[in-house]
């Protein structure tokens, strides 16, 4: 193309497809290196190509509906616009292994939280994704590129909308083809992107935000008889030889953070990463379920939070605690409240990151320790709060001020990405892979174990430990698909896409004294904690809105949903529409696959009616019998002025 004499380059039409091919190329080379799309045969190869161009069309072509100077300034605009947007998607999916939707933009009180966390994610290279604006911008202060005063005409500019259309039109076409309903079941932002682009994912996502957004006013109380039917019907009794075996007892709740059930009984160095958990998989009171998985999406420890204290799955986009906190629920601190329970949360970052000191009221916590209730020595400083040793030492006297029987879960924050410490703090080297993510996650593991067992002691000296359930949990992976070469490195084999469903697996520790212990191999997900733990302390499930099954029923249902539609259990496990033997790990027959799509339909329903009652907020239409609604306005978390409804 021209860029001097009087060529095409002095019309602006001539700038504008220069931005267009620009922007096109280095959409299609950002998608193809920087995001795991899964791309499996030509045609999604060739959409993988063509789908930037329709969007450059589109969205640049707004440039061309205005006149003289100003379509020259839109046009850069936009091109900045959609180059900070993919730019910031690829930071984003650096380290969630996802795409950034509406909801998780409105997350602002978590921005100055990950601040540190983001700049261990940008790259030398990152500037090549803003050097087209400013090659535009070089051209224009250069004058090699001449403004044009005149403007396109009509005609020109509905050909050029008409040219866009026909290009995306053909794309959804073919892309509809290849994977039919790909706009209604769009659980796997990963399709969409694939697919569509990422300027038309953005849009996608927009419209899908802005609906669930609107569930709530068009919700009525029919809409929760149905969805009360269908967990009726999916209700597992409990286990006679467990229900009311922790009755009155105190629950605590023990977050692992980032921690990966791969770390029980892992030796590096010929060393146990994990001591002391590895010791809870042989305690006489401990059941440990090796077969338990996480079901977080974009909210990540807020969805963990959310399904724990809830049996609700979280939101296909952004996160209930930051779009839901003033919903009506019936949680587990608000259903044990009622039952004679104090209700806590220990976690030394800001109450604001993650909205917690807003939906806490409205799980029914009676007190939220947050940060400004502990002191965090420079030393003693982490990433999100401070380390777990002085965290659980500093935690003990305000336990000790709870009336018992209490509810509680602490929140550790030690072993969380990017897993740097004080090389003085740490008992095990890294690992040797060459990945700093995955070598120093083994530090952090040991750290976090290490203070877990301290925090035993403690519960064993004071008697704690004979009087309370307690149950340990891992939230959500710690090492993403991003860095499967190095965890190949790890395990010693291929990381397949089989395999990395596997690896979704995190620990789950449920100790009630007097207990017969052991190792359970049921299927399971943290949508199942609430019900298994409500059967222990001898209450029925059945009349709550919940999604999960009691563990320990023999009608415990194994099949495990993911947030994004994939899944797992004993037979099948279904990843990005490929069906797998769970026992094999080999691809399934043509005479399974009904067999698998049967499942496939059952985790769709399921996840829809949880999003329905999330979404609808249809839990104030319904009100179980002997239960009271919580009232948020009883709690207040500020340090002095704690909740008077005890």
């Amino acid at each position: 193309m021209k860029l001097k004499g009087q060529g095409i380059s002095h019309k602006y039409i001539g700038f504008f497809f220069l931005a267009v091919i620009l922007l096109w190329i280095k959409t299609y080379v950002t998608q193809l290196t920087q995001f795991d799309l899964g791309i499996q045969n030509s045609i999604q190869k060739f959409l993988l190509f063509l789908n930037p161009l329709g969007s450059a069309l589109i969205f640049l072509g707004i440039s061309a509906l205005f006149k003289g100077r100003k379509k020259y300034i839109s046009l850069i605009v936009i091109d900045f616009l959609l180059s900070f947007l993919l730019f910031a998607n690829v930071v984003y999916y650096r380290f969630f292994n996802d795409f950034i939707t509406l909801p998780t933009l409105t997350q602002t009180q978590n921005f100055g939280d990950v601040s540190s966390s983001v700049s261990s994610l940008l790259k030398p290279y990152d500037f090549l994704f803003f050097i087209d604006t400013i090659l535009l911008i070089a051209l224009l202060v250069f004058r090699i590129v001449k403004i044009e005063k005149k403007d396109m005409s009509r005609q020109k500019v509905a050909a050029l909308f008409s040219m866009a259309l026909a290009i995306s039109c053909a794309n959804l076409s073919l892309a509809e083809a290849d994977r039919p309903q790909l706009l209604t079941r769009g659980f796997d932002r990963n399709y969409i992107v694939k697919y569509l682009g990422m300027y038309n994912y953005t849009i996608y996502d927009t419209v899908k935000s802005t609906t669930a957004s609107a569930q709530r006013v068009m919700a009525s109380s029919d809409d929760v008889t149905e969805v009360k039917n269908y967990t009726n019907s999916n209700y597992a009794a409990p286990n006679p030889a467990y229900f009311g075996a922790a009755k009155g007892m105190n629950v605590i709740y023990l977050h692992l953070e980032s921690t990966q059930n791969f770390l029980i009984n892992y030796k590096l160095h010929g060393q146990e990463v994990t001591p002391f958990l590895n010791s809870l998989t042989r305690d006489q009171n401990t059941l440990y379920f090796d077969n338990f998985f996480h079901q977080t999406g974009q909210g990540k420890t807020a969805d963990a939070e959310f399904m724990l204290e809830n049996s609700l799955y979280g939101l296909p986009q952004g996160a209930a605690f930051t779009t839901k906190g003033m919903n009506t629920f019936q949680s587990a601190p608000g259903i044990l409240g009622q039952q004679g329970y104090t209700s806590a949360v220990f976690h030394a970052n800001s109450g604001s990151f993650w909205n917690r000191n807003e939906i806490y009221k409205s799980f029914g916590y009676n007190n939220f320790f947050d940060g400004k209730y502990y002191h965090v020595n420079p030393e003693d400083q982490a990433e999100y709060g401070m380390m777990d040793k002085p965290f659980y030492q500093q935690s003990k006297p305000m336990l000790e001020t709870l009336p018992e029987p209490f509810y509680t879960k602490f929140i550790p924050v030690a072993n969380h990405y990017p897993y740097k410490m004080d090389q003085s703090l740490a008992t095990i080297a890294p690992a040797e892979t060459g990945d700093a993510s995955v070598d120093d996650y083994f530090q952090t593991a040991r750290y976090e174990d290490e203070a877990l067992k301290e925090f035993f002691d403690y519960l064993k000296q004071t008697g704690l430990l004979d009087r309370s359930i307690i149950i340990m949990y891992g939230d959500h992976y710690g090492i993403s698909e991003n860095h499967n070469k190095a965890m190949a490195q790890v395990l010693g084999k291929e990381i397949t896409p089989f395999e990395s469903a596997g690896l979704q697996r995190v620990p789950l520790f449920i100790r009630v004294p007097g207990i017969q212990g052991g190792t359970h191999h049921e299927y399971g997900g943290q949508i199942d904690v609430l019900p298994t733990l409500l059967h222990l302390l001898g209450i029925d499930s059945k009349q709550f809105v919940q999604f999960g099954t009691d563990l320990l029923s023999e009608q415990h249902d194994q099949l495990v949903p993911f947030r994004n539609g994939d899944f797992v259990s004993p037979t099948i496990t279904a990843v990005r529409d490929k069906y797998y033997d769970s026992t094999t790990g080999l691809e399934l027959s043509q005479d399974k696959l009904d067999e698998a799509k049967k499942y496939h339909e059952i985790v769709d329903q399921k996840l829809a009616e949880s999003d329905k009652v999330v979404n609808g907020d249809l839990l104030r239409f319904y009100t179980p019998d002997g239960f009271k609604p919580i009232d948020r306005s009883k709690y207040n978390y500020n340090k002095g002025q704690e909740d008077s409804s005890k």
